[in-house]
C-alpha cells in the first residue's frame, strides 16, 4: 500500500530510508517547539501561553506535512517559519500594537490568499519565472545560510567588534565559561568530525546517527561535570527531565479571529507576512527540491502546485490554532541529504510532530550543539552545486553571487532572492541580453524595489 502511494522504487528509495529521512528531518527541526513559543509569548496577553503556542506550533506543522505528502508527494517538512513569528510578536504587536488576535487574523487572511494564489498558479509562476542559473544559486546560498545557522546555533561563530567572530576558547578558560559556551562550541566541532566521517564512509543513516553520538557525548560531558549547564546564559541541561508531559491549554488560542484592525494598517501587515513568505517559501523549496535533483531541464519542480498549496493550508490552519506562519523548513535538506525522496518523510516527520505533544520533555532536550553539525554537513552538500553555474557569463554569474552572499550575510532565504533578482534584471537590461528574460522577472524586480524603497 506505501509503496502504491508514495512510489519508493519510481523515486529511487525505500521505507527504511524514508523513515530515517523523517526522523532526522524532524530532530533538526524540533528547535521550533520551543523557540515559537518563546518569541509568540513576548506578544502582549501571550505571555502565560507557552503550552498553547507549542499545541498550535505542533498540529499545525503536522497537518502541514500531511498535506505535503497528500499534495505533492514530495520530502519537505513544514513549522512556523522563523522572521514572521519575531514580525508577528514585536512588530505587529508590539510597536504597532495591535492584539494577538489581530495578529491571528492578518496570518489567516494569508493563507487564505496563498490557497487562491496556489491554485490558479501565481506562485508557480514566479517559480517558473526564475532563471535556472539564479536557482542554482538559490540552493548554494541556502547551504551558506544553513551552515551560518548551525555555527551560529552552536556558538561556534559570535557577535563581536566586526559584527560576528570565532568563538574564543582562550578567553573562556580565563572567565570560567568553558565549561559551559566553551564545550558546547568543542561538542559541535567533535559532531562535525563525526558526521564528516560517518558521510565519508558511506553509512546509511550518517545523519541520525551524529545528531545521537554528539547528544550522547554531551549527557556524558555533563554527568562528569566536563559540561555544566547554566539556564541563565542560555545553555540547558542535556538530561531529559522526563519523558511524558502535556502541554498546559489555560490560553485558549483557537480560532481567536479579530478583524478590528485598520484596513490600511491591516493590509501592510498581511502583505508584509504575504511577501516574506513567498520568497521564502520559494527559496526554500528550490534549494531543497535542487539537492534532491527534482528539478527538470528547464528548471522547473514538477507537482509544485501541492507543494504550495501544502504551505497555504498549513498557514490557514495555523491561525485558526494560534501560531503564526506556516512555512517550509530549509532543515528538510537534512532529510533529503539522508536519501529521503518522498511525501513519507513529511508523514513520518508529522507523526514525530503529534508525538511531541506526549513526549515533548525528550524532545524539546534535543541541544542545539546536536544539531548544528548535521545542519553544517547540510550546507556543506548544497553549496557542492556551485559548480553548476556558469561563471564563464558575467551576467549570469554576477547575480548568483550576490543572491548567495547577500542570503546568508542578510540572514534572510527572501533577501538573498530579492537582491539576486534585482541585479540580474539591471545586468540583463544594462548589457541588452533581454530577449530570453520573463516579464514576470520584471514586475518581480520592480516589487523588490519598491519594498526597499516605499512600501
Amino acid at each position: 500500500m506505501l509503496e502504491k502511494f508514495f512510489k519508493f522504487q519510481e523515486n529511487g528509495t525505500n521505507l527504511q530510508t524514508e523513515l530515517i529521512a523523517g526522523l532526522t528531518t524532524f530532530m533538526t527541526m524540533v528547535y521550533i517547539l520551543a523557540l515559537n513559543p518563546a518569541i509568540l509569548c513576548a506578544a502582549p496577553g501571550l505571555e502565560n501561553a507557552g503550552g498553547s503556542v507549542l499545541f498550535a506550533t505542533a498540529v499545525a506543522s503536522a497537518i502541514a506535512c500531511f498535506c505535503m505528502a497528500l499534495f505533492a508527494n514530495k520530502p519537505f517538512a513544514l513549522s512556523a517559519g522563523l522572521g514572521l513569528n519575531a514580525y508577528f510578536a514585536y512588530t505587529v504587536c508590539g510597536s504597532m500594537g495591535y492584539s494577538w488576535r489581530v495578529a491571528l487574523t492578518a496570518v489567516f487572511i494569508e493563507g487564505l490568499i496563498f490557497i487562491f494564489m496556489s491554485l490558479t498558479n501565481i506562485r508557480e509562476a514566479i517559480f517558473n519565472a526564475i532563471p535556472k542559473q539564479l536557482k542554482t544559486a538559490v540552493s548554494v546560498g541556502i547551504g551558506f545560510f544553513i551552515t551560518f545557522i548551525g555555527l551560529q546555533n552552536a556558538h561556534v561563530i559570535v557577535d563581536s567588534s566586526t559584527l560576528v567572530g570565532l568563538y574564543n576558547f582562550k578567553g573562556a578558560m580565563t572567565n570560567g565559561t568553558f565549561l559551559t559556551e566553551g564545550m558546547t562550541v568543542l561538542l559541535t566541532l567533535i559532531g562535525v568530525v563525526i558526521t564528516a566521517y560517518l558521510l565519508i564512509k558511506g553509512v546509511k543513516g550518517y545523519m541520525l546517527f551524529g545528531i545521537l553520538i554528539t547528544w550522547g557525548l554531551g549527557i556524558i560531558c555533563q554527568l562528569t561535570g566536563l559540561y555544566v549547564p547554566n539556564p541563565a546564559m542560555g545553555f540547558y541541561s542535556v538530561l531529559p527531565s522526563g519523558f511524558i508531559a502535556l502541554p498546559d491549554l489555560s490560553v485558549n488560542m483557537i480560532g481567536q479571529l479579530d478583524f478590528g484592525a485598520g484596513i490600511l494598517d491591516f493590509i501592510v501587515i498581511v502583505f508584509a507576512f504575504l511577501f516574506v513568505d513567498v520568497f521564502d517559501t520559494l527559496g526554500t523549496v528550490i534549494g531543497c527540491a535542487s539537492k534532491a535533483d527534482m528539478l527538470d531541464e528547464d528548471g522547473k519542480l514538477p507537482g509544485i502546485r501541492g507543494v504550495l498549496l501544502a504551505d497555504a493550508v498549513g498557514t490557514t490552519c495555523g491561525a485558526l490554532l494560534g501560531t503564526s506562519t506556516i512555512t517550509t523548513f530549509v532543515e528538510s535538506s537534512s532529510g533529503i541529504a539522508e536519501g529521503g525522496r518522498t511525501g513519507m518523510v513529511s508523514v513520518v516527520t508529522g507523526v514525530l510532530f503529534l508525538a511531541s505533544l506526549i513526549f515533548s520533555p525528550l524532545f524539546l532536550t534535543i541541544p542545539s550543539f546536536a544539531t548544528a553539525p548535521a545542519l553544517i554537513v547540510v550546507g556543506f552538500l548544497m553549496m557542492q552545486q556551485v559548480v553548476d553555474i556558469d561563471w564563464s557569463d558575467l551576467t549570469q554569474a554576477i547575480p548568483c553571487f550576490v543572491c548567495i552572499t547577500m542570503m546568508g550575510f542578510a540572514y534572510s532565504i527572501s533577501e538573498g532572492i530579492a537582491f539576486g533578482i534585482i541585479s540580474y534584471v539591471v545586468l540583463h537590461i544594462l548589457t541588452g541580453k533581454t530577449k530570453d528574460m520573463s516579464l514576470l522577472m520584471y514586475l518581480l524586480a520592480i516589487l523588490f524595489v519598491l519594498k526597499y524603497t516605499i512600501l
